[in-house]
């Protein structure tokens, strides 16, 4: 399934590349394709986001009436999502698009020459098997890669065979090669800009997630009332204790250190066309989580 959208999105790719003529500038200008397309799902998934918050007090009301009798407590949740016209598996289809789209255009750019060139995989391996021959390094991970970077051996070596002619992409951008592979290139300081700039921009975009459920739950701790049982005279919701709060924040602030550090682990070991293309798309993650959260509503 997944080389199924890395082809489709290849195709997408090689356009951005025949208008541009440059791998790391159509690799940007995709991005901000993909997330025009998407930007309905986000929208969606920014509304669920809000309704969901709205209705966290009824949820509490339910919860705590129903706390003895779980079959009931279920009923009536379900009965509540269905009233406010409000699917609660929808998250899942925007986790399972995310997924999708990050494997496959993981496929996509650590394949260019097989997703994006549809040069034949018969021919690749001959490649490769030319490239050992000559004992010139071929990685097992990025072998497309390699072959990319030994365009002109491989073109002196198959000077009339036209998929050679095809592996001549630009890979450089702004004096940065994409080619490379940060763990592979540890001395050559260059490739460690965009891991960098994608470590940050990883952080910020969790740090303004977090921040924004935050400010979504202190608006929500202000606008609450006591809600009251008509028939006993009693709250219906009952405070949450400190330590429960103190809980949440703590594994807020965990997530904020742990995914960065997380992102240098992969960010290190791939082709820096691939870590370009996180750190485009947190870039406009994050400029769309700060217009949607102003201009959506619930």
């Amino acid at each position: 399934m997944f080389q199924l959208f890395a082809n489709i999105f290849g195709y997408l790719l090689q356009l951005m590349y025949t208008l541009v003529n440059n791998y790391g500038l159509a690799i940007i200008i995709f991005t901000v394709v993909i997330k025009i397309l998407l930007l309905p799902l986000s929208i969606k998934q920014q509304r669920t986001m809000k309704k969901s918050a709205e209705l966290q007090e009824k949820m509490k009301v339910i919860q705590f009436k129903y706390k003895n009798d779980p079959e009931k407590m279920n009923q009536e949740i379900m009965e509540l999502y269905k009233t406010e016209k409000m699917n609660p598996f929808s998250g899942c289809l925007t986790a399972i698009v995310q997924m999708l789209l990050l494997i496959s255009i993981f496929y996509l750019v650590r394949c260019p020459l097989t997703y994006m060139e549809k040069i034949p995989q018969d021919n690749i391996n001959t490649y490769i098997q030319q490239l050992k021959e000559a004992e010139k390094p071929v990685s097992e991970v990025y072998p497309e890669i390699d072959l990319i970077r030994e365009y002109e051996y491989l073109k002196e070596k198959n000077p009339e065979d036209s998929n050679v002619e095809k592996m001549n992409i630009q890979m450089n951008l702004f004096g940065l090669d994409l080619s490379k592979i940060p763990q592979q290139n540890m001395s050559d300081y260059t490739v460690y800009i965009i891991p960098v700039l994608y470590i940050l921009s990883s952080f910020i975009s969790i740090r303004l997630t977090t921040s924004m459920q935050a400010k979504q739950q202190n608006k929500d701790k202000k606008q609450e009332e006591p809600i009251i049982d008509g028939e006993t005279g009693k709250a219906l919701v009952e405070k949450p204790e400190e330590n429960e709060l103190d809980a949440v924040m703590q594994t807020n602030k965990m997530m904020s250190w742990m995914m960065p550090i997380l992102s240098i682990s992969i960010a290190f070991v791939a082709p820096l066309g691939l870590a370009l293309y996180w750190l485009m798309n947190n870039i406009l993650m994050i400029i769309e989580r700060l217009v949607l959260d102003k201009v959506v509503k619930s």
